[in-house]
C-alpha cells in the first residue's frame, strides 16, 4: 500500500491503548495521527501523558509520542485527521457504547477492544480467519443507524481467540462439535494496569473473573454465527461451558479446551494434518499481520 491509511487510538494512555501503538508502530497500511484520552491527560504530548506509566518493552515511537492527546469525548478532534480508529477507552459499558456510536455517526470507522457493543446484533465480533464474511453486515448497520462512511466492528474477548481457529479449522472439514469444555488461564495483563495486587496473584491464581465466563460462553457462537438481512443470528448448536481463572503470567492466555464431536470423530493425525494445512483470508489477501 502506497499510501497509508491515519487512525486514531482513543484510550492510547492506558495499557491496551499503548499496545496499540505498539502494534501500529511501522506498519506498512497504518499510520497513528490522533490519539486521544481522558481530560487529566489531554493537552499534553503523548510521551508527557505516560511518561511513568509507559509498560511496553520498546520505547515510546517517536512520531506518536509528539502528538498532542485530545479528550476522547471531543469527537470534533479527530475529523480530518483520522478516518479508522482503535477503541481502548476504559469507561463503564453504557458510555462506551454511545461514544463509539457517536464516532460511527461522524464517518469514522470504529474498530473496538471493548464489550460494549459484542451482543449488538448487527455489529460482527470478528477472528478475519473465521468470519471475514461477517463484513457483509456493514451495509445494514450503517442504514439502521443512518451512517453514511461510519461502521463499528469489535474483537472478541481476549481468551477465546486462542482456541477458536484450531475448532473452526474442523469445523471447515466437516467435523461436527457438539459441546466444549473450557477452562482458560488468563494472564495478568488481561486485567488492566495495575490489575491484581502481588498480594492476590504471588504463589495463588483467581479461580473466578467476573464476566468472563459468560463471555466465553456466548461469543464463540455469535463468532461462528450466519449474517442474515439486517442481524449476525448466533450459533446454538454448540454447548459451550467454560470456567476462567487468573493466573500469575504476565502475558498471554492459555486454554485448556475438551470437545465432543457429533458424529465421526477424527484421529489424532488427522487434526494435525487439518491444523497444519489450515489458510484462509489474511493469508490468501497476503495481509501484513497474517500469521503464515
Amino acid at each position: 500500500m502506497s499510501k497509508r491509511i491515519r487512525v486514531g487510538v482513543i484510550g492510547a494512555t492506558g495499557m491496551v491503548g499503548q499496545n496499540y501503538i505498539r502494534l501500529l508502530n511501522d506498519n506498512p497500511w497504518f499510520e497513528v495521527a490522533y490519539v486521544a484520552a481522558s481530560p487529566r491527560s489531554a493537552g499534553k504530548r503523548y510521551i508527557e501523558a505516560v511518561a511513568g506509566r509507559w509498560h511496553m518493552a520498546t520505547d515510546v515511537p517517536s512520531k506518536v509520542g509528539d502528538l498532542v492527546v485530545e479528550d476522547a469525548s471531543n469527537i470534533r478532534a479527530a475529523l480530518g485527521k483520522c478516518s479508522l480508529i482503535f477503541s481502548a477507552v476504559d469507561m463503564d459499558k453504557g458510555a462506551v457504547r454511545q461514544l463509539e456510536m457517536e464516532y460511527a455517526s461522524k464517518d469514522v470507522a470504529v474498530v473496538s477492544n471493548n464489550s460494549a457493543h459484542r451482543q449488538t446484533e448487527d455489529v460482527p465480533i470478528l477472528i478475519p480467519e473465521i468470519n471475514y464474511d461477517h463484513c457483509d453486515i456493514i451495509p445494514a448497520q450503517r442504514k439502521h443507524y443512518g451512517w453514511s462512511k461510519g461502521l463499528i466492528v469489535v474483537k472478541p474477548n481476549c481468551s477465546i481467540q486462542s482456541y477458536m481457529i484450531p475448532i473452526h479449522a474442523l469445523l471447515q472439514k466437516g467435523y461436527r462439535v457438539a459441546r466444549m469444555i473450557v477452562t482458560t488461564l488468563q494472564g495478568l495483563s488481561g486485567a488492566g494496569y495495575p490489575g491484581p495486587s502481588s498480594l492476590d496473584m504471588v504463589d495463588n491464581i483467581i479461580p473466578y473473573i467476573g464476566g468472563e465466563e459468560e463471555k466465553s460462553e456466548n461469543e464463540p457462537r455469535k463468532v461462528l454465527g450466519k449474517v442474515t438481512e439486517d442481524r449476525i443470528v448466533p450459533d446454538t448448536s454448540i454447548s459451550i461451558s467454560a470456567h476462567c481463572t487468573r493466573v500469575p503470567v504476565i502475558d498471554g492466555h492459555s486454554a485448556c479446551v475438551s470437545i465432543e464431536f457429533a458424529g465421526s470423530k477424527p484421529s489424532l493425525d488427522e487434526l494435525k494434518g487439518v491444523w497444519r494445512s489450515y489458510r484462509s483470508a489474511p493469508q490468501e489477501l497476503g495481509l501484513p499481520s497474517a500469521p503464515r
